[in-house]
């Protein structure tokens, strides 16, 4: 029986993590342990109760203003008696954080074959996204196995050298997920208290532009100028309600509170759960946002997706159409959004092309591909 250890620490990894963490655990001829880093905590525990996920080992690193230095050091160190236990044959992590790229090294000095989920996207700027673009490239240089979601993908890693017997093209596990926790939502025995407050203070009369941001890169004047296109587009349409769900960064959330309070078509609300979150992506008219995760997800709903990003390690869906980059430039900001808001046509074309990401059967690849090994 082989045995598995599936790392993860920070929301987006637990939710594009829980699919395959499902799918091995059904499976009796893997022994599959999981283990938490919970580098984020309270988002963390909200998606492991969402999909029921039981940690087997949780290293509970979180601690206030923590830095990388002190973060990636305790991650290594953690990781050490749980390898030592567990005695993996692979180790599975998944994408860009100081969790992915820790606990890769981690497994690497243990002698566990590194199973690299979502690999192989690339900027090329080990600057840009700040650092996150870095702990993807070298858990790139770790990895034994690389699970790449696109064909584009497959090609940076062939370019770094990597065996192409070593890569296999899954699709994205962000897709299964998402699916997954649609169907969930929408079934009439679930409920949750979020979705419920979101059903009181939205109108569905009128077209709701969900909106995130929380990149380190757009701190000051980056979201300065976001706030100030949000605030001229929702005085200019009063036909729509934006919503954003605020980062409690205080670079993030003095900001956004200071500018944007007080106007009545925009709603701030605190940062919500999964469950609450994919139901209102699915509910909204167009999304504004610099999430790396919602530029896959959302093409699956039919929403168009203005990034505020001036490059993106996930330019399938730009070529596709479903995407476009604005960046942080205020008039330009303004001007895609009134175009989506006022021509139906244009609106129709973005939200009906094809999702680049995943078909919803990532998982069930990467469980074959380790099956054959």
């Amino acid at each position: 029986m082989k045995t598995n250890l599936i790392v993860f620490g920070t929301r987006p990894e637990a939710i594009k993590m829980a699919p395959l963490v499902l799918a091995f655990k059904k499976d009796r001829s893997f022994n599959t342990k999981i283990c938490v880093t919970a580098q984020h905590r309270e988002m963390l525990d909200q998606v492991l109760d969402f999909f029921d996920i039981n940690p087997d080992y949780d290293l509970n690193v979180m601690k206030p203003n923590q830095n990388l230095y002190s973060l990636t050091a305790t991650i290594i160190e953690g990781m050490k008696p749980v390898l030592e236990e567990v005695n993996p044959d692979f180790v599975y992590v998944h994408g860009d954080t100081t969790t992915s790229m820790a606990v890769g090294i981690a497994a690497f000095y243990s002698g566990a074959k590194v199973c690299h989920v979502e690999a192989g996207l690339r900027t090329f700027d080990r600057k840009y996204p700040f650092p996150e673009e870095f702990n993807r490239q070298l858990t790139g240089k770790i990895a034994d196995y690389h699970f790449a979601p696109t064909i584009l993908s497959q090609k940076n890693l062939l370019q770094e050298n990597i065996k192409n017997n070593n890569i296999i093209v899954t699709g994205n596990t962000v897709i299964d997920a998402l699916l997954f926790g649609i169907e969930k939502v929408n079934s009439t025995n679930f409920k949750d208290n979020e979705i419920e407050d979101l059903k009181e203070i939205l109108d569905f009369n009128k077209k709701i532009i969900l909106v995130t941001g929380h990149r380190r890169e757009n701190h000051g004047e980056g979201l300065l100028n976001i706030c100030s296109a949000l605030k001229q587009i929702a005085e200019n349409n009063k036909e729509t309600q934006i919503i954003y769900p605020v980062h409690l960064n205080p670079n993030v959330e003095k900001p956004v509170y200071e500018l944007l309070s007080g106007i009545d078509n925009i709603i701030l609300v605190k940062p919500l759960a999964y469950a609450a979150f994919i139901w209102l992506m699915e509910k909204s008219y167009l999304i504004i946002t610099d999430s790396g995760g919602i530029q896959e997800e959302a093409p699956s709903l039919g929403k168009p997706v203005l990034v505020t990003r001036d490059t993106t390690e996930r330019p399938e869906a730009v070529e596709e159409g479903t995407v476009l980059l604005v960046g942080t430039d205020t008039k330009k900001i303004i001007n895609e959004t009134q175009k989506l808001i006022s021509d139906a046509a244009y609106y129709k074309t973005l939200s009906m092309l094809h999702n680049p990401y995943g078909d919803g059967n990532a998982t069930s690849r990467i469980v074959n591909f380790i099956k054959e090994i």
